[in-house]
């Protein structure tokens, strides 16, 4: 293994050693404890008595000074233990499964489809750059670009589920419908997933546009773009077939490295649509206090980020081979 990548590999080692330090520590810094309330299952909470926070403070070693809770916590992360939920009563890493397929769901789409459409529009941007249609797209998009996700998810929620009914309040998919074959579920999921969707898509599609259009500027101020013009290429085939491929490798960086940010929107956009997955299910473990649960989220979602950005690092030296020329002559 080369010595950058020795370095790449610790360097990820101690950011994850970090995070899941204060990921350990930030829960119990909180005020109060996951033994105030108890859910009496209707939807009403019952106080704990002093007896009984007591025992299960004891039981679950809270009790413990602060350090052993550490060591133990380290210990079982190493065993791919993440812990039993005091609220739920059941594994974290169960709970945590059935919730994560939904955010992947919503962060997935919206990445795509803000890709496709940040790509084209920023390509036909930079090839009518200063034109009329250039300054009307660059001004909405950055506007749009500044509205965050979750407000955008009130207004569709209010202008197209409220207002024109056109789709479902909240949830993932129609409780107690009965699915006559798996496309009709599947199209029950997308008419759920299509406005939280549609909020990432439209907050993400700014920040992807204005760097295609920065990067497809610069190609086609390149001398084999000049080339091509020169043998009567049509405008489509030059801009789809020498400008984009040419310009992508920016775009696909930018792909992973902003995973991080759009997991981050879909966690409050799914509190605005009341949809199951990882953000509502974080809003739920901090109003319990439920620490083991609070530290499973935050350590998936840790992991998914640097593993995105592990990703990125490494498409971009086989996406451009100049990367890797670079550290050969370096010696790395």
């Amino acid at each position: 293994m080369s010595k950058k990548r020795v370095t790449r590999l610790l360097e990820y080692l101690f950011t994850v050693w970090v995070i899941v330090t204060l990921n350990f520590a930030l829960p119990r810094i909180m005020p109060g404890d996951p033994f105030l309330y108890i859910s009496s299952g209707v939807g009403e909470h019952v106080q704990f008595t002093e007896e009984q926070r007591a025992y299960y403070i004891e039981y679950y070693g809270l009790d413990q000074p602060v350090d052993k809770q550490y060591l133990s916590y380290l210990f079982e992360l190493t065993r791919g233990n993440l812990g039993y939920s005091l609220y739920y009563h059941e594994p974290v890493s169960s709970i945590i499964l059935r919730r994560l397929g939904w955010t992947l769901l919503l962060v997935v789409a919206a990445v795509v489809l803000s890709t496709i459409i940040g790509v084209v529009l920023g390509s036909i941007s930079a090839w009518y750059r200063e034109k009329k249609l250039d300054q009307v797209l660059f001004f909405c998009l950055i506007v749009l670009s500044e509205i965050p996700a979750f407000l955008l998810g009130l207004i569709l929620l209010f202008t197209l589920a409220v207002g024109l009914g056109l789709f479902p309040l909240s949830g993932a998919m129609t409780h107690f419908a009965q699915h006559g074959s798996w496309w009709v579920k599947a199209l029950d999921i997308l008419r759920h997933a299509f406005l939280p969707v549609m909020a990432l898509t439209i907050a993400r599609i700014g920040g992807m546009y204005l760097l295609s259009r920065n990067s497809v500027t610069t190609v086609l101020e390149k001398d084999y773009l000049r080339t091509a013009r020169a043998k009567g290429l049509s405008k489509a085939r030059i801009l789809y077939r020498h400008v984009i491929r040419n310009a992508m490798l920016p775009i696909v960086t930018r792909v992973f490295l902003s995973l991080g940010s759009l997991v981050g929107g879909a966690i409050l956009v799914e509190n605005v649509f009341a949809y199951p997955g990882l953000g509502l299910l974080i809003r739920e473990a901090v109003m319990v206090r439920d620490y083991p649960l609070i530290q499973g989220i935050f350590l998936v979602v840790t992991v998914f980020v640097l593993g995105a950005n592990f990703i990125a690092d490494t498409l971009y030296g086989k996406l451009d081979p100049r990367v890797k020329d670079y550290s050969k002559a370096r010696g790395v």
